[in-house]
């Protein structure tokens, strides 16, 4: 066989191995059901704030509660490689921050009441090798695009938002 046939079919092939990988990256969502924990308990006090309090730093994910049960998210047990991943920054209109492992930004808007509109989200498209236990990249920006409140509780931002079927969602961060 001509050695420019061998090389052809060998970049075909190696862009179909790209193209699947790109594709299985990009795919929607499996169905993972929510890990079940044990409920939370006792509520947190709220303190006074201005959203101004929640720019300028970089938040990152410690707890998810879906119904308020704890999804057993715990930042604290991630592999080291793992640890910058589910974080968000306000700066002027837009929050920025790392999914797991993309990079994401989308416009928001502030009103009363500690409400808060997150609009749709642009991402990279970078394949996910690891993925967090009890929380996939997925659910994390679903959760953000559809967050509508936010509060400032004990020097950690809560975001409130719905699941994909409708569920209560409380997503706590740290700086």
């Amino acid at each position: 066989m001509p050695t420019n046939t061998i090389i052809r079919k060998s970049l075909f092939i190696v862009f179909l191995l790209l193209a699947a990988v790109w594709m299985m990256g990009c795919g929607t969502k499996p169905n993972v059901p929510v890990v079940e924990g044990k409920k939370m308990s006792g509520n947190s006090i709220s303190s006074t704030s201005n959203f101004s309090d929640l720019t300028g730093g970089e938040w990152k994910l410690i707890g998810v509660y879906v119904n308020g049960t704890d999804t057993g998210f715990n930042r604290n047990t991630l592999p080291e490689e793992l640890r910058n991943f589910f974080t968000l920054n306000f700066d002027g209109e837009i929050v920025s921050g790392t999914g797991a492992p993309n990079r994401y930004t989308a416009p928001y808007t502030v009103g009363e009441n500690q409400t808060i509109s997150i609009m749709i989200m642009r991402s990279t498209l970078m394949a996910s090798f690891f993925q967090p236990e009890n929380i996939t990249e997925h659910e994390f920006f679903t959760y953000m695009q559809n967050t509508h409140e936010w509060k400032l509780l004990n020097n950690n931002m809560e975001l409130y938002s719905k699941t994909e079927n409708g569920s209560e969602v409380r997503m706590v961060f740290s700086l």
